[in-house]
């Protein structure tokens, strides 16, 4: 089964006919539509950093200057959005909506369909890609925690350049078609937690249910991103690169106050959340692990090639529009 990529965008339009029709090419276009009020802003982008675009209605917040206000609020939050402006007239762009990078056409379906093909997913991630790194991750989650469940969610096209959680690990992909990083993420506490309380492992030099502290969790994560990484390479790279490759490095920014990495380019981050739990217990105990590709410094997926199946195969399930 292939699994349909998806991303999330902050609509902020204040009418209620409009958002039902946005409803119907979110769907179309495999997009989560999160509808935000506009005193409910800032607390809608602390929630959601796994975003794809915003979109703006022209007449949101009632006259181009207190829209030009959100732009402007929106940039300097989170310049990495794209910001698709719908307008009635969109060939009367305001001078201070100017700055954006796209628009479209507020009563044209077609035209928002193109802006979002165009600014959230422009880059084409291959189908066997996808599914071949949800099977490989979950089949690694499941031998390396065999008393939780792991359920994969909807894979998702993020442009938003934050961190997630605390406990962090990179290792570089290199191959003939792709140069880039991979990224496993996850909060500390709920998953010191977690582990704590399932069987310990042979030779992990503690008893059952004795708690882990975070040393002992970053062993666990750098092992789960070795295993992750050395089937990925086996399955995906590998293909030696074709003739001698330019050695370019772009150095990455990490700015931990704001919890903010940059990769040194504008493409996409290809995402995927792993979420775990307790056999039988509630979803108020599940844990997430946050996996992400970045192919900053290489993309020819002309060049891609999948070796085989993953033992130990995953389908995630069907996603519910809005």
């Amino acid at each position: 089964m292939t699994n349909r990529l998806v991303s999330k965008i902050l609509v902020l339009d204040a009418r209620d006919e409009q958002l039902q029709s946005l409803s119907r090419v979110c769907e179309e276009q495999n997009v989560i539509g999160i509808a935000v009020r506009k005193e409910d802003l800032a607390a809608a982008l602390a929630e959601h950093t796994d975003l794809g675009a915003v979109l703006l209605a022209g007449d949101y917040d009632g006259s181009p200057s207190a829209n030009a206000a959100i732009a402007a609020q929106l940039d300097a939050l989170r310049p990495e959005l794209p910001v698709i402006v719908q307008l009635r007239e969109p060939s009367e762009l305001p001078a201070a909506l100017g700055q954006l990078r796209a628009r479209c056409a507020a009563d044209d379906p077609q035209s928002l369909r193109s802006a979002l093909d165009e600014h959230v997913f422009g880059v084409a991630f291959p189908d066997a890609l996808v599914d071949g790194i949800i099977e490989i991750t979950t089949g690694r989650l499941r031998s390396l925690f065999p008393s939780l469940d792991v359920v994969a969610e909807p894979p998702s096209i993020v442009r938003d350049r934050i961190i997630f959680g605390e406990a962090f690990s990179l290792i570089p992909l290199e191959g003939n078609w792709c140069r880039g990083y991979m990224l496993m993420q996850a909060e500390e506490e709920p998953l010191l937690a977690m582990l704590g309380g399932v069987e310990a492992s042979e030779g992990d030099g503690r008893r059952d249910g004795e708690p882990l502290n975070f040393r002992e969790l970053n062993s666990v994560l750098g092992e789960l991103t070795n295993l992750v990484w050395g089937a990925f390479k086996n399955r995906f790279l590998s293909e030696p690169a074709a003739g001698p490759q330019p050695l370019v490095q772009v150095p990455l920014l990490i700015n931990h106050r704001h919890r903010y990495i940059s990769f040194g380019s504008d493409n996409p981050q290809l995402c995927f959340r792993y979420r775990l739990s307790a056999v039988g217990a509630g979803t108020d105990r599940d844990v997430v692990i946050d996996q992400r590709f970045v192919f900053s410094l290489n993309w020819s997926p002309e060049h891609f090639g999948d070796n085989g199946d993953d033992a130990g195969s995953h389908a995630c399930g069907e996603i519910d529009l809005f």
